[in-house]
């Protein structure tokens, strides 16, 4: 069985910081993401953007990280975007009830 790997790339401009995701967010790479927002949200951007086009995988673990990310950046007085959200995620959100908790803003994608 392969390790799950997830590749973080972050981009900064003025009013907030974009992570893009490539690979899996699950049990094994959670806290890599979790170390990842809560080092930008030390400094608070107004918006923090999590580009998960890239990610092909997401599990329990994953989807739990994603809320207690957007609450902790709500705390901080910032806000948590989802971007580029696959079809996949996305049911698993509706599935789940979770989808009501993130935002998410997909309007970059094709309908």
């Amino acid at each position: 069985m392969d390790r799950a790997e997830l590749s973080i790339t972050v981009h900064r401009t003025a009013d907030e910081v974009v992570l893009r995701l490539v690979g899996e967010i699950d049990m094994l790479t959670a806290a890599q993401l979790s170390s990842a927002v809560n080092e930008i949200l030390a400094d608070p951007p107004p918006r923090v953007v999590l580009d998960l086009g890239g990610v092909t995988f997401c599990d329990s673990q994953g989807l739990g990280t994603l809320v207690v990310l957007s609450r902790k950046a709500s705390h901080a007085q910032s806000l948590l975007v989802l971007t580029h959200v696959g079809d996949f995620l996305l049911r698993v959100l509706d599935i789940t009830g979770l989808r009501s908790a993130l935002m998410i803003r997909n309007n970059h994608s094709p309908l």
